[in-house]
């Protein structure tokens, strides 16, 4: 089928070939065709009573979906298909239905209506659609449709309102003519020829008294038991919404060979929306009354009818009238039990059913008229959204009609024709609440309604019942707006009521208010962690964007997330104008470093760290967290000396980093070998402090395992009842390095629960660490050099240099145990370069001890009790790892 619109938009229609693309929808043709084939089964069956009106009804499926998503096109399709028109998608091919199918496609989208979606329009292209596929008439209810059209519209003929009304097709002539038929054949049933062109109320009255009486061949014509009943009704609109239940009658005394079940497609639902459900409710009767005929609907609600609140509303409500409608599937759905769902969220496009659709739709000489590159700019773009395609086709051929060729950048951009259609149908109150969440990944009824400063949570609940809103129950915040709509609402210039940036700006800190109070509240919410993370995620993207000043409780989350080392990715977009320039920025900035230092080289954190520091944009309360982390930096970097003077400032300032910053003065004590200055500084670091990690890694050095352990287990202890998941794993990872060297048997078991800590965290300075302590526990076996080669080349991508003074230790071990002088001299050479600046230079005193080497010269280390006592207990660990391994 030509694309008609795209046709039109240029003078030279021969350049290229517009089609309409469509890309194959499979999954949703499955829908239908498994439904309508089970519908045909049970009419085929005598699972069907028309005069059942109290059996529920399967005989209807709804497509819901976002405006733009293809609702229409997908209907047009399903058309052509049911009719095996020459446009039906040949990859859905052609099913053997088991009778005679009549496809009729009605819009009720009020454009489409000359005189708006009435329920009379509706009846009436039922009954034109029928005439065209049986040719003759149906008697009851072309009886009470002339009764109806002569009260309702006396002295217009029938045929002549078609035709002013737009409805005029190829059949339209046929339908007074079969209704006059009918009317006929009635009036020859009652014996009485001088009724057919005498006022219908004669006719009718005749009608109802001949079925009064159980004539035989009244009865034959319109011997449904309620016919008498409905012919003595005042003809009136609301008779009319009960006539279909005499059209469903006719239709099931057709002849066989005439027989078809009609396949109706009631497009744009939403469009009958109102405030009283009136025209709904008369709709609803059409499908009720019709348990033959197949319906299938499309709009961008989901269908109501199985709620039991509409109960007054509608005539049938509730899950056992409509079983099906009450399950909802996304699709492509999984397996169900019964009921089958029989409403469906059409979803986005994927990128290859985008890519498909835009090479299709324009073409020269078979090729793609739109390049690859603007294809996937477009698709990406899209979010999947199909109007979206189709509104940047028609901006690919509006800028080629001014002469130039488009590029990939021109489609950069949102179209206000997709955030007119989604507006189009919302509340004043709605698209308040719309563009206030516009501002949010993802959120709840609650961030929802602060973020737009409502005192009720009701219109946030009736924005998420909407299908540009979806749901994903198992996430933290459910709710996220459609991708493309949330670019489009955020990007709006055009709309009547589109929002000033100071709108936009009191928005987003209403919205950074309600994530903030979400989570200090977080103690009814679930894992705090979980939605520290989240909020912070949010929160600094909404402060940075927005130019937030009061940053409020975002520097506390920052301390929080901050504080347990887990290092969660914050994924925060990337800054493309440079440096930070406002304070919100700049916190942004400095936590992205922060969390990133896992996976860059330290310098690279250290030359982020400084830029955030040199900007002088932090605030005072965070400026000791840049300095903090980047003096961590400048230690893993062995810059020992600009590592103690970030520490001491940090100390001295007595803020909330002092105790760590106290824990890493005396690190740097162990460090530089100054055992007894690290030992004293013990009792004053506490949990904040992390008092048992420093004693722990005090005793392993000495070589004295029982201690280290006890430390490190009551520092794993005291983690785990303090919630904190990061230290946990690095007081696990310690615990088997300390041993390691003692005991492997055990080590290894230690060390495999480590690993299982690590997975869920993002540590990776202690990951490395684990593989060197695999090193230690596997000293003295073979593969050991192969695997300490690999791990060294891992440590100097991370930018984690004083790594490589642990594997050169384990090596110093390896050797001793299996008495490899020249290799073991070669290890310690190595060591003595590694630590030439001061800081590890006990290791090369540890590794003469194991080898039972003297060392070179005097040396700087202060150990806790006398060198001959670590020596000693050194020793004695080489010695019993060689009898462990045979030599």
């Amino acid at each position: 089928m030509a694309d008609l619109r795209a046709l039109f938009s240029s003078n030279n229609p021969s350049e290229y070939d517009v089609v309409e693309a469509f890309t194959d929808r499979q999954h949703q043709w499955a829908v239908v065709a498994a439904a309508l084939g089970e519908h045909l089964h049970k009419v085929a069956g005598p699972g069907i009573d028309i005069e059942d009106l109290e059996a529920p009804r399967t005989n209807v499926i709804m497509f819901h979906g976002v405006g733009g998503a293809g609702k229409s096109t997908l209907l047009r399709k399903i058309e052509a298909a049911l009719s095996a028109a020459e446009d039906s998608p040949a990859q859905w091919g052609t099913p053997a239905w088991s009778r005679r199918l009549l496809p009729i496609r009605i819009d009720l989208s009020r454009s489409a209506a000359a005189a708006g979606s009435d329920f009379e329009r509706v009846i009436l292209m039922v009954r034109l659609a029928l005439a065209g596929a049986l040719g003759r008439p149906l008697p009851s209810f072309d009886v009470a449709l002339r009764a109806y059209w002569e009260a309702v519209h006396p002295g217009e003929p029938l045929d002549e309102y078609l035709r002013r009304t737009g409805i005029a097709g190829k059949v339209t002539s046929m339908l007074p003519g079969q209704i006059q038929a009918g009317v006929a054949e009635v009036a020859a049933a009652l014996a009485l020829p001088g009724l057919v062109g005498s006022a219908a109320g004669q006719l009718t009255s005749a009608l109802v008294g001949a079925l009064r009486e159980r004539q035989e061949k009244a009865r034959a014509l319109a011997g449904a038991a309620r016919t008498a009943a409905l012919l003595e009704a005042a003809p009136d609109l609301e008779a009319l919404s009960y006539y279909p239940h005499l059209l469903a009658w006719d239709l099931a005394q057709l002849p066989a060979k005439k027989q078809l079940t009609p396949v109706v497609l009631l497009d744009t639902f939403e469009d009958t929306a109102d405030r009283h459900r009136d025209l709904e409710r008369l709709l609803q009767r059409l499908v009720w009354l019709m348990p033959a005929t197949f319906f299938v609907l499309a709009g961008r609600s989901r269908l109501q009818w199985a709620d039991p609140a509409l109960h007054g509303q509608l005539d049938w409500t509730g899950p056992a009238a409509w079983p099906g409608l009450g399950v909802a599937r996304a699709l492509p759905a999984p397996r169900t039990s019964t009921p089958a769902a029989r409403q469906h969220l059409i979803g986005d496009l994927s990128p290859e059913d985008c890519e498909t659709h835009l090479a299709r739709r324009l073409t020269v000489e078979g090729r793609p008229l739109i390049d690859a590159d603007i294809r996937a700019a477009i698709t990406t773009r899209s979010h999947g959204l199909p109007l979206h395609l189709d509104l940047a086709v028609s901006r690919f051929l509006e800028i080629r009609r001014t002469g130039r060729t488009p590029v990939a950048a021109d489609f950069d951009c949102s179209f206000p024709a997709l955030l007119a259609r989604t507006l189009s149908d919302l509340t004043a109150e709605e698209r308040h609440l719309l563009r206030s969440v516009s501002l949010l990944d993802a959120f709840d009824l609650e961030l929802a309604t602060r973020a737009a400063g409502l005192p009720q949570q009701a219109p946030a609940r009736r924005l998420t019942e909407r299908p540009l809103i979806s749901e994903n129950t198992y996430a933290l915040w459910p709710y996220h707006l459609h991708r493309a709509i949330r670019t489009a609402v955020r990007e709006d210039t055009h709309s009547e009521d589109r929002w000033t940036p100071v709108d936009w700006r009191h928005a987003a800190t209403r919205a950074l208010a309600a994530l903030g109070t979400q989570w200090t509240n977080s103690t009814t919410l679930g894992p705090s962690r979980l939605l520290l993370v989240a909020c912070l995620r949010q929160g600094l993207r909404l402060a940075r964007d927005h130019n937030l000043t009061d940053l409020g409780w975002l520097t506390d989350a920052a301390y929080a997330y901050t504080d347990d080392s887990v290092w969660e990715p914050l994924t925060l977009p990337a800054d493309t104008a440079g440096a930070p320039d406002t304070p919100a920025d700049a916190l942004a900035e400095l936590l992205t470093a922060i969390t990133r230092r896992q996976h860059e080289h330290r310098q690279q954190t250290v030359d982020r760290l400084t830029e955030v520091l040199d900007s002088g944009l932090l605030t005072a309360e965070v400026i000791e967290l840049a300095l903090y982390y980047r003096a961590k930096a400048y230690k893993d970097l062995d810059q020992g000396a600009a590592a103690r003077a970030g520490m001491r400032q940090v100390a001295d300032a007595g803020g909330r980093l002092a105790p760590k910053a106290r824990r890493g003065l005396a690190n740097l004590s162990r460090l530089a070998g100054d055992f007894p200055t690290a030992l004293a500084a013990v009792p004053t670091l506490g949990w904040q402090g992390r008092h048992h990690r420093v004693l722990g890694d005090i005793h392993w050095s000495h070589a004295n395992t029982g201690q280290a352990v006890d430390a490190f287990e009551a520092g794993r202890t005291e983690a785990e009842e303090h919630g904190a998941a990061g230290e946990r794993a690095m007081m696990q990872v310690r615990l088997a390095l300390a041993l390691s060297f003692a005991d492997p048997d055990r080590a290894d078991a230690e060390l495999s629960l480590a690993r299982q800590l690590l997975e869920s965290l993002d540590q990776r300075s202690n990951a490395l660490l684990a593989q060197v302590v695999a090193l230690i526990k596997d000293a003295g076996t073979d593969g050991v050099i192969d695997r300490a080669r690999s791990l060294n080349t891992d440590i100097t991508g991370a930018g984690l240099p004083f790594l490589h003074r642990f594997v050169e230790l384990a090596l110093s071990f390896h050797h001793a145990v299996r008495e490899e002088d020249q290799e073991l001299a070669s290890a310690i050479g190595r060591l003595r370069e590694l630590t030439a600046t001061g800081d590890f230079t006990y290791f090369t005193d540890i590794a003469h001890f194991m080898g039972g080497l003297p060392l070179p010269g005097p040396t700087t280390t202060q150990w806790i009790d006398s060198p001959d006592a670590v020596r000693a207990r050194w020793q004695d660990l080489v010695q019993t790892r060689r009898t462990c391994t045979g030599r």
